[in-house]
């Protein structure tokens, strides 16, 4: 008798392990993080992470944040290749490898390491419909050549405020239409999925009208934005196109009056996918950048997240450092604590598994 109960104590143990060694992977979908290395081994620690975690995927960057003249994971062609494909070889499920490559300013394959110069989307908007799809073209095979699946990109911020510092005054805005955003948008999109490229529309509900950056601190949009940021969004959702929407740590008293978009069930659930439409994958934007970690602590700002609806969590290991143990640990515990519904890990990772069909689909 005491041998049964033993015996069953110990399978009913070992099947919670087990559950717990599944649900971590289940959570490792859910991260995209960023790492040091330019060159990989089986001893490097985003390798480690890859294996362990069944890692979601990683986001590159050429130079440090805070030492601009130290390489990080890019500095040519040949290297960010290489890279790449190490990276491919280490998973043993898809992977999405990457970046911010828009074009202008914002650019992590600039001209000076060998790769194509790409104007910004400023510029682009003074060009007609087929110079704009040539540049993309262009743009979306130089990226796919490189072994990237994943641009964040385009911006559909409307230009809705000159004083705006993080979009309008990088010239990362296509302009204040709704209609020549949503036109220039969809070139840039149609360019990344004939290269099997990735697309992610950036930043949700819309980052055009701020006058402060998310990525120093708290930025509130209650005052200045408007409904036709959604526009954008709500042309292009319509297109039946969109895999992926980027939220925007900003704070607008409209939509929700205690949490920022990224952490707001409002703006995620109630808005974008009720209302909306949306039935892709949401991904943070950078959960490190001051706008988040600098009011909540890494356990709020995931649990908070996850219940908003973000399938995908962004760390990108630039502005501050997180270990990606440490925040599959802190999620595995809110969902031990009944702080992190077990239905929202399963519900993100179908959504992620459908962006993985679709990639397929597309590549034959």
């Amino acid at each position: 008798m005491k041998l049964s109960l033993l015996l069953l104590l110990f399978l009913n143990f070992h099947t919670l392990q087990t559950n717990d060694d599944a649900l971590k992977k289940m959570i490792g979908r859910m991260l995209v993080v960023g790492f040091e290395d330019s060159n990989l081994s089986r001893d490097s620690l985003i390798v480690q992470d890859i294996q362990n975690y069944d890692l979601g995927g990683v986001i590159l960057f050429d130079r440090f944040y805070h030492d601009r003249n130290r390489t990080k994971n890019i500095s040519s062609p040949s290297q960010l290749s290489a890279l790449s494909t190490q990276l491919k070889s280490y998973a043993k499920k898809p992977l999405i490898i990457s970046i911010d490559q828009e074009g202008g300013k914002v650019a992590r394959l600039k001209p000076k390491y060998g790769f194509l110069k790409i104007p910004s989307a400023f510029d682009v908007s003074s060009l007609d419909y087929k110079q704009a799809a040539q540049i993309y073209a262009n743009q979306a095979k130089m990226i796919s050549e490189n072994g990237i699946n994943c641009d964040f990109a385009p911006v559909v911020d409307l230009a809705r405020n000159p004083d705006n510092k993080v979009i309008v005054g990088l010239d990362r805005s296509y302009g204040a239409k709704s209609e020549d955003v949503t036109a220039y948008a969809k070139i840039f999109m149609d360019a990344l999925k004939k290269e099997k490229v990735l697309s992610v529309l950036k930043h949700f509900p819309g980052h055009g009208s701020s006058l402060g950056d998310s990525h120093k601190g708290f930025v509130d949009i209650s005052k200045t934005w408007s409904n036709a940021e959604l526009e954008p969004y709500q042309n292009l959702i319509n297109s039946d196109d969109v895999q992926m929407i980027m939220t925007a740590h900003v704070f607008n008293d409209q939509l929700d009056g205690t949490f920022p978009a990224t952490l707001s069930h409002k703006v995620n659930n109630i808005l974008l996918r009720h209302q909306m439409g949306y039935q892709g994958v949401i991904i943070s934007d950078d959960l490190q950048m001051k706008a988040i970690s600098a009011h909540y602590t890494l356990s709020q700002t995931v649990t908070l997240a996850i219940n908003a609806g973000v399938d995908i969590l962004l760390f990108g290991n630039q502005l501050s450092t997180n270990n990606t143990g440490e925040i599959v640990e802190t999620i595995l515990k809110g969902v031990h604590d009944g702080k992190i519904d077990k239905k929202r890990i399963i519900e993100s990772n179908r959504r992620i598994e459908r962006l993985h069909q679709y990639r397929e689909r597309e590549r034959k």
